[in-house]
């Protein structure tokens, strides 16, 4: 087996030009051919695509509720807390003496 050393540089091939169109149809047929199923190109999957996108938006925004809402929790427990804490010291429940 001869490396490229062996027999020198390769040799530089010609290029070809192709019209911006031709290479994005070729490209299309290309990618529909290979996976024909998961064509993104396809307008039954835009509908997909678009659900799949409003339903990570939707996720994305309970969870952001989500997280709120614990905080809101926790800092009403604590201003809670602390009420009743100064209630029980000033004596207003009849507590300890």
């Amino acid at each position: 087996m001869e490396t490229e050393m062996e027999t020198g540089p390769l040799e530089r091939r010609q290029m070809m030009t192709l019209p911006k169109q031709d290479f994005e149809d070729m490209l299309e047929r290309a990618a529909v051919l290979a996976f024909p199923q998961h064509s993104a190109l396809s307008p039954q999957h835009s509908s997909d695509i678009r659900e799949l996108r409003n339903l990570l938006d939707a996720f994305n925004e309970a969870k952001k509720t989500a997280g709120l809402t614990i905080i809101k929790m926790v800092v009403t427990g604590l201003v809670m807390a602390i009420l009743t804490g100064t209630l029980i010291k000033l004596k207003l429940f009849g507590g300890a003496q």
